[in-house]
């Protein structure tokens, strides 16, 4: 299991207890330094949809632009993606079964990993 996540993100904290209060052990990766690769961010395009997956929230987002973003065919996107990992929505986890989770939904989360 990985959990992309940002030390400054209290949603990330918050994520990491919660696993951690379960016995769950993921292993932490910095979004910023290390995004998901090309083929983690395509499973979760697939599984998550665009929305899910991006972080609209954040100063790189609004740096491009919701119009750019739009405009951007998914190769693109993942591109996109891939290059800065601030433009993912975080936490990114990655269960050891391919799924993925955004954000920090705790009924969500335990609903995919009971």
């Amino acid at each position: 299991m990985k959990l992309y996540s940002y030390a400054a993100c209290g949603t990330c904290r918050k994520a990491l207890a919660w696993l951690s209060q379960r016995g769950l052990s993921p292993e932490p990766i910095d979004i910023t330094l290390q995004p998901p690769s090309p083929a983690e961010l395509q499973s979760g395009l697939d599984q998550l949809g665009r929305k899910r997956l991006l972080n609209t929230s954040g100063q790189s987002y609004r740096a491009l632009g919701a119009a750019t973003v739009a405009a951007m065919d998914d190769a693109q996107l993942l591109q996109a993606l891939a290059a800065d990992g601030r433009l993912i929505k975080r936490p990114f986890l990655i269960t050891d079964a391919g799924l993925m989770l955004t954000g920090f939904k705790p009924e969500e989360w335990q609903a995919v990993l009971a």
